[in-house]
């Protein structure tokens, strides 16, 4: 049973693509919603909106607005394992 795995960093998956998948920021802030992750960008309360990811072309993407700390990103991670199950992939062989 022939396994072929190809390995392709981050990087050049990421130059391939046409399209990026991203999290809104708002200033709109919800505290309370379990799908959203407050953060600091700018030097301004935000909150990633995590409820309301999507695909956008890398064409609609502008200059860059700011960073979010190693504890948002953190969150961030959390909530979308969370939300969408990320860790619960289940990879089966070819022909299955």
């Amino acid at each position: 049973m022939g396994w072929m795995i190809e390995r392709y960093s981050d990087n050049d998956r990421n130059a391939a693509l046409k399209t990026v998948v991203v999290c809104p920021i708002t200033s709109r802030l919800h505290p309370g919603w379990p799908s959203r992750v407050q953060a600091v960008v700018d030097g301004r309360p935000a909150e990633i909106a995590v409820d309301q990811i999507r695909t956008v072309s890398r064409e609609r993407i502008g200059k860059r607005i700011g960073l979010i700390s190693g504890t948002a990103a953190a969150s961030l991670r959390h909530v979308i394992t969370e939300m969408y199950g990320v860790l619960s992939v289940t990879v089966y062989p070819p022909g299955r």
